[in-house]
C-alpha cells in the first residue's frame, strides 16, 4: 500500500511538473513578440516614473529579466548621458529611455541615446514629431510611443513607430480618460503589425495572461516597481503605498473648465485638498479682476511644481504629489524587483495551468 501511494504521488508530481513546463512554454509563446522586440527573457517593462526610474531601479528590472526604462523627464542632455552611463555600469542587459516629446532639447536627447547605444527610445507626452521618430530610427534605435485611441495607433504606425503602449486611466501619474479594459478591446484586435504593450492598473501575472491572450505583446508596470526594494523612493513614500487602497488613488480634480487641470492620478492627501482650495482662491481672484485668464492658469499649474520630488525624494507624503496607480491596493510589501517579477511569472504560469486543466475536464 505504501509503495502504491508513493507511486501515485510521484505520478502526480510528474504530471504537475509537465503541466507547469507546458504552461511556461505557452507563456513564452504568448509574449514572444514582446520578448523578441525587447531582447529580454520576460515581456515586462518598468513604467518610466520621474525621480523613481533611474539607474538603480532600471538596472534591477533589466537584470531580473524585464526591461527597465529610464525616465528622462526634464533632464538636460548632460544629465541623461550620465544616467545612461551609470545604468550601463550596473547592467549589460537591454534597457530603454523615455523622452518627453515637449522637451525643448528632444533632438539632442535622442542623439545622446544613440551615441550611448540605447536600442529602444520611448517617446511620451503627446504625438511625437516625425523628425524625432526618423532621427531615432535612422540612428539604429527602435521607437515606442503611447496610443490613447485606435485612430492614433494607426497614425503612429504610419509615422514609423515600431511598437505601441496602450495605457489605461488606472495608471499612476498623467493619465487619459479611458480604462485599459476598453482600450484593449478597441485596439488589440486591430493592431497586429507591431507589438502592443498594455499598461495601467496591472499588478498580477494572471491579469497579464488575459491581455496576452487578447493579443498584447507584454505589459508595463509602474506602481509595483515604485515600491520595490531597489526603488530610491523615500521609505515614507513606499509606506504610503502599503497603506493605500485602490480607491485612494484618484485623479486631480478640476473646478472650472475655463482653467483645465491635466489629470494626474495619485494618493489623496492634504495636498489634494490644498489644490482645491488654491483653485477656488485663484478663481475668486480672477473674477475680482486681480488675475488675467493667463495668469490664473499659470497660478493653478504652478501649484504642483516640485511636488513629486518632495514626495519621492524628501518623503513629504502629506503635501507632495504621491503619484500611484489604482493597483497600489495590491502592493502589500516592499520586495526586491527579482521577487516581484518572479511572482508575476509564477502567477501567469499558474493561470495557464488552471486553464489547461479546465479544458481537459471538458
Amino acid at each position: 500500500m505504501t509503495d502504491m501511494l508513493a507511486t501515485s504521488a510521484t505520478a502526480t508530481d510528474d504530471a504537475n511538473s509537465v503541466a507547469r513546463q507546458t504552461a511556461r512554454a505557452e507563456l513564452n509563446r504568448l509574449w514572444s513578440a514582446g520578448t523578441a522586440f525587447l531582447g529580454t527573457e520576460y515581456a515586462i517593462l518598468g513604467g518610466a516614473m520621474s525621480w523613481v526610474s533611474e539607474r538603480t531601479l532600471v538596472s534591477a528590472i533589466s537584470n531580473a529579466g524585464g526591461f527597465g526604462v529610464i525616465a528622462c523627464g526634464a533632464m538636460t542632455p548632460e544629465l541623461l548621458e550620465a544616467e545612461i552611463v551609470a545604468t550601463q555600469a550596473r547592467t549589460k542587459k537591454p534597457f530603454g529611455v523615455n523622452l518627453i516629446t515637449m522637451h525643448p532639447q528632444l533632438d539632442e536627447l535622442i542623439q545622446v541615446c544613440l551615441r550611448a547605444g540605447i536600442g529602444h527610445i520611448v517617446l511620451a507626452g503627446g504625438i511625437p514629431p516625425s523628425a524625432a521618430i526618423r532621427g531615432a530610427k535612422d540612428g539604429g534605435a527602435k521607437v515606442m510611443a503611447f496610443a490613447p485611441a485606435l485612430v492614433l495607433a494607426k497614425r503612429l504606425i504610419r509615422m514609423g513607430v515600431d511598437a505601441l503602449v496602450i495605457e489605461g486611466a488606472e495608471a499612476g501619474g498623467h493619465v487619459g480618460p479611458v480604462s485599459l479594459t476598453v482600450l484593449a478591446q478597441e485596439i488589440l484586435p486591430h493592431i497586429t503589425t507591431v507589438p502592443v504593450f498594455v499598461a495601467g492598473g496591472i499588478a498580477r501575472g494572471d491579469a497579464i495572461v488575459g491581455f496576452l491572450e487578447q493579443g498584447a505583446a507584454g505589459a508595463q508596470l509602474g506602481t509595483r516597481f515604485a515600491a520595490a526594494t531597489e526603488s530610491i523612493a523615500h521609505p515614507r513614500f513606499k509606506e504610503a503605498f502599503l497603506k493605500a487602497n485602490a480607491r485612494d488613488a484618484l485623479t486631480s480634480v478640476q473646478l472650472d473648465p475655463r482653467f483645465p487641470v491635466i489629470p494626474v492620478r495619485g494618493l489623496v492627501n492634504d495636498g489634494s485638498q490644498n489644490f482645491l482650495t488654491h483653485q477656488a482662491e485663484t478663481l475668486r481672484r480672477f473674477q475680482a479682476g486681480e488675475f488675467s485668464k493667463e495668469e490664473a492658469q499659470l497660478e493653478i499649474e504652478h501649484f504642483w511644481a516640485g511636488a513629486l520630488r518632495r514626495a519621492v525624494i524628501d518623503g513629504d507624503v502629506e503635501t507632495g504629489s504621491v503619484m500611484a496607480g489604482q493597483s497600489v491596493g495590491m502592493v502589500k510589501a516592499v520586495r526586491p524587483v527579482e521577487d516581484i517579477i518572479g511572482e508575476l511569472v509564477t502567477q501567469a504560469v499558474d493561470a495557464l495551468v488552471h486553464r489547461s486543466g479546465q479544458r481537459r475536464e471538458h
